[in-house]
């Protein structure tokens, strides 16, 4: 009698991690990819700015903020403005 082969399991494939976007669409002109984010840590200040419109907006950061929580607080900001 022969004996049996083992079954290893497959080695886990890792995840790729994808970075975030710093680029993000003009809420005023509606242009994709226009508005550009700039994070100064030493000041924390976040700032963005959109080429097209010139629109821009200015917000406080954290060392755990990136781009796409200052792009949301703009959001934020231009829906409360609307109300």
């Amino acid at each position: 009698m022969g004996k049996r082969k083992s079954q290893r399991a497959a080695p886990t494939k890792s995840k790729t991690i994808q970075p975030l976007d710093t680029q993000f669409d003009c809420p005023f002109c509606n242009h994709e990819k226009v508005c550009d984010v700039k994070m100064d840590r030493n000041r924390n200040v976040g700032f963005i700015s959109c080429r097209v419109c010139q629109e821009s907006f200015q917000t406080s950061i954290t060392y755990l903020s990136e781009p796409i929580d200052v792009y949301s607080d703009w959001i934020d900001a231009c829906e409360e403005a609307n109300k």
